[in-house]
């Protein structure tokens, strides 16, 4: 509402131009939105796990980005698409969960920690629209698994071959820190995601340590042995874990590739596209 009670008026998609509300509604035309009015939305962990439960890739993608399990993740997910940054104020914001995206059956998962509120959170899509995407999609691209070095919105015709990106929590958290609660309750969705794409998968990419840790909590939900002590996160670090059926994936370590990190230095882009490359050794 705008100071005066009224509905604001619908902002132009930068790219395709049709005018949405923020937050987007499902099943209103944005770019790679797989809701519908129909789909069904899930305002606990309880109802999150049900829904995730024998849900395709596609609907899980669907049934996620209209979630509502987390009341203070959806209250500042949607508080930061009505009030805008200001060099966005003239643009829509997504306003909802960020679902994973990329190929169906990718050799290499890309798992970060959450979307940004300026970045996915206005664009849809995870890593799409900041700084930290600039660097990743820019990595991908170089290594043969991004059509395109750029990652500026959803609808850019931007298409992953052989990897997939998904984020431990689908909303962007308040100082980017989510609780344990609200990490847990979306936690189901990231279990489900990637029990559909084990049988192609050989590594994970942990993007900082919270990534890491969630890689380290679903791999060993989908049945993967993960030793004590825990393997450790460091950039550079690396872990062979094996399912009963003999299926081995590669976690690897890899700093994020934040703005703190790539200013400082303690990311470059050479390490970053080392991280990348060596998946495919996998």
């Amino acid at each position: 509402m705008t100071a005066a009670g009224r509905e604001p008026e619908p902002l132009a998609h930068p790219l395709t131009g049709a005018p949405f509300s923020s937050p987007v509604p499902p099943g209103t035309g944005w770019p790679d939105d797989a809701a519908t009015v129909r789909t069904p939305v899930a305002r606990d962990a309880a109802q999150v796990a049900s829904l995730a439960a024998g849900a395709e890739l596609r609907e899980l993608g669907a049934r996620s980005s209209v979630c509502r399990a987390c009341p203070r993740l959806v209250e500042w997910r949607e508080e930061v698409a009505t009030t805008k940054r200001r060099a966005f104020a003239d643009q829509p914001y997504w306003g909802r969960p960020a679902p994973g995206w990329g190929d169906s059956s990718p050799r290499v998962l890309v798992l970060g920690l959450a979307p940004a509120a300026h970045g996915g959170n206005r664009t849809g899509r995870i890593f799409t629209g900041d700084r930290s995407g600039d660097w990743l999609f820019a990595a991908l691209h170089r290594t043969g698994m991004a059509s395109q070095p750029t990652s500026v919105h959803s609808g850019d015709g931007l298409r992953l071959t052989g990897a997939r990106i998904v984020a431990a929590v689908r909303c962007a958290p308040p100082a980017n820190k989510p609780t344990p609660a609200e990490r847990d309750a979306c936690a189901q969705w990231l279990d489900r995601e990637v029990a559909l794409v084990l049988d192609s998968l050989h590594s994970v990419v942990a993007l900082g340590s919270f990534a890491w840790d969630a890689a380290l909590r679903t791999l060993a939900r989908n049945g993967f042995d993960v030793k004590r002590p825990r393997p450790k996160f460091g950039h550079g670090a690396e872990a062979l874990l094996t399912a009963k059926s003999g299926h081995t994936i590669r976690l690897l370590g890899c700093y994020h590739p934040s703005q703190q990190n790539t200013f400082t230095g303690k990311l470059t882009e050479d390490m970053l596209d080392e991280m990348l490359s060596r998946t495919a050794a996998s």
